[in-house]
């Protein structure tokens, strides 16, 4: 009988295309999003110039990319194989790595919660040292202007933390229009305007206090933030633990396939060897039987003579 023989064991289909397709997603959202980056960077001129990448003081945006569309690419492509090929290699690396991932974003947020004052001061940080870099970087630049739009908010704690940028300080030396200025982002929107005033923010801090408040946000981004949070703290909370979930029920999936090839292949009976039956031989050797001496010599008789 050939073939090989199982005992009533098998790989579930459901369990092994559910994870063949969900990664499959990722894995061309992860191409998708390292392309972009890669792209970005042609059109900065980076690829042509790798030190580049670390020429720019603050955050280079493409870096997002490039780390999530990494990671989903890593993971996509060690899920999907890994389920269709039958790979407990690959799909063990997709659990580990999962693993670790939702273990940092666990860590992040227990930090996060514990020292509330030590993070708010290294987002002061990362927000001056972009404010600083705002002109040298395209990317940078769209960053922290969606950023102060989209919370009305103007630098870190306030206004005045656009001193740091050459361009916008109020230096007596500073030969830049936009002295004692602030970007456009930071301006109140006039609903009827249809093209935007890059220009209304110029001279802004020169004016006094209460007359800023008329025409830019004067709240900083790092407190608009907070209270996002607090507005927001049910939808986030709900994100956080729906990814959560996701990333638990991944690592599940993987483990539950993994055990069935490896129950598969314990159960595994190798085919009976066919026994051919071989001819009898002989033990002993074929004689030829050959005249001795003394027949071969022996002297004619007369019985022997010819007549």
């Amino acid at each position: 009988m050939s073939g090989n023989q199982f005992k009533g064991q098998e790989v579930s289909c459901c369990i092994k295309y559910f994870i063949f397709g969900f990664n499959i997603l990722f894995w061309l959202l992860g191409m998708a999003l390292v392309a972009i980056g890669l792209w970005a960077w042609s059109e900065k001129g980076v690829l042509s110039n790798i030190s580049s990448i670390t020429d720019l003081g603050g955050l280079d945006p493409v870096w997002l990319f490039m780390v999530v569309g990494g990671v989903m690419f890593i993971l996509g492509f060690a899920g999907c194989i890994g389920a269709l090929r039958e790979n407990t290699f690959l799909l063990k690396f997709f659990s580990v790595f999962l693993g670790i991932i939702f273990f940092l974003e666990l860590t992040t947020g227990v930090l996060a919660f514990v020292f509330k004052d030590w993070i708010k001061d290294q987002l002061n940080l990362f927000i001056n040292n972009n404010i600083r870099a705002y002109r040298d970087d395209i990317d940078l630049q769209n960053l922290i202007d969606f950023t102060q739009e989209y919370w009305d908010c103007c630098g870190a704690f306030g206004a005045d933390d656009w001193n740091l940028n050459i361009y916008f300080n109020c230096t007596d030396g500073n030969p830049s229009r936009e002295k004692c200025g602030v970007p456009f982002s930071c301006c109140h929107k006039d609903p009827a305007e249809d093209v935007i005033n890059t220009q209304c923010g110029y001279d802004i801090r020169a004016k006094p206090d209460l007359e800023q408040k008329d025409y830019i946000n004067v709240k900083g981004c790092v407190p608009q933030f907070e209270k996002w949070l607090q507005d927001n703290l049910t939808l986030v909370a709900g994100i956080f633990i729906g990814v959560a979930l996701l990333q638990i029920f991944g690592i599940c999936l993987a483990q539950n396939l993994v055990s069935d090839i490896e129950a598969v292949r314990a159960s595994w009976v190798p085919p009976p060897h066919s026994m051919r039956r071989l001819p009898p031989q002989s033990s002993k050797k074929a004689s030829v039987s050959l005249p001795n001496a003394e027949t071969a010599f022996q002297p004619l008789t007369d019985f022997d003579t010819p007549p």
